[in-house]
C-alpha cells in the first residue's frame, strides 16, 4: 500500500488538472492535500475533497473557504481547536490553529474539476483513508461530512454501503469497533439552502462529545 505523499499522481485526470491549476495560480499549493491534526486522534473528520480556493490554495483541509469557517469555529466552540479562525491576517493557514483530540482529512486528497471526483478516483484514494483509520484508537469516532465521505469510510472498513444508510445525525456501530457519525457537508450551498444550519451542525458534535472523551 502506498504511503500518502503530496507528489501522488495515481489519478491521471486529477494530476493533470492540478498541473493546469499550478500554471494558472503559481502561488497556490495545488498538490494532494495532507491531513491536519495528530494521527491516531480519537476523532477523525472526513470531508469530500479540497476546494479550489480553500485547501487547494492553502494546503490545509477546510482552510480558506466557507465550509472551513463553519467547521473550525465549531471545533473551537467545543474545545477541539485552539482558534476559531482558520486564516491569518495574510489569508494563509493560521499557524496558531492547532487541533485537540481530532484530525481532519478528505475522501479525495486532490482538487477535482468542478468539485466532483469520479468514483474511480474516490476508490483510488481510499487506500490513504485505510491508513488513517488504522491509526485511530479502538472505539474512535469517525465523522463523515456528506455521502461520499460516508461511503468512503465504509469502503475503507471493507463494509457494504447498503448496510449503513447515510442520514444527517445518524450514528453507526461498525464491526471493527469504530463509531461512524454522519452530517450533511458544511458547504456554503448546504447552509444557504438551510439544509444544514449551524445549530444542526453543533448538535452532531454535541452527540459525539456525549459518547466520547474528547474534551481536553
Amino acid at each position: 500500500m502506498n504511503v500518502f505523499s503530496t507528489d501522488c499522481r495515481l489519478c491521471p485526470r486529477l494530476a493533470s488538472f492540478l498541473d493546469e491549476v499550478r500554471l494558472a495560480q503559481p502561488d497556490y499549493f495545488a498538490k494532494p492535500v495532507p491531513s491536519f491534526g495528530d494521527a491516531g486522534s480519537p476523532l477523525l473528520i472526513v470531508g469530500l475533497a479540497p476546494g479550489m480556493h480553500g485547501a487547494n490554495r492553502t494546503g490545509r483541509p477546510f482552510t480558506g473557504d466557507y465550509a472551513g469557517d463553519l467547521l473550525y469555529s465549531t471545533l473551537h466552540k467545543f474545545g477541539l481547536a485552539t482558534a476559531a479562525e482558520p486564516l491569518d491576517a495574510n489569508k494563509q493557514a493560521n499557524p496558531r490553529l492547532k487541533l485537540k483530540s481530532c484530525r481532519i482529512t478528505n475522501a479525495v486528497r486532490c482538487l477535482p474539476p468542478q468539485n466532483k471526483p469520479e468514483p474511480a478516483e474516490v476508490r483510488q484514494c481510499n487506500g490513504y483513508l485505510v491508513q488513517e483509520l488504522a491509526a485511530v484508537p479502538q472505539g474512535a469516532a469517525i465523522l463523515a461530512l456528506g455521502t461520499v465521505a460516508h461511503e468512503a469510510v465504509l469502503r475503507a472498513c471493507a463494509l457494504k454501503v447498503k448496510g449503513y444508510k447515510f442520514a444527517h445525525s445518524a450514528r453507526h456501530e461498525l464491526p471493527n469497533g469504530l463509531k461512524l457519525y454522519d452530517s450533511y457537508h458544511c458547504s456554503r450551498y448546504n447552509t444557504q439552502t438551510r439544509r444544514l444550519t449551524e445549530a444542526m451542525f453543533h448538535q452532531v458534535f454535541e452527540s459525539i462529545l456525549e459518547r466520547h472523551s474528547l474534551r481536553p
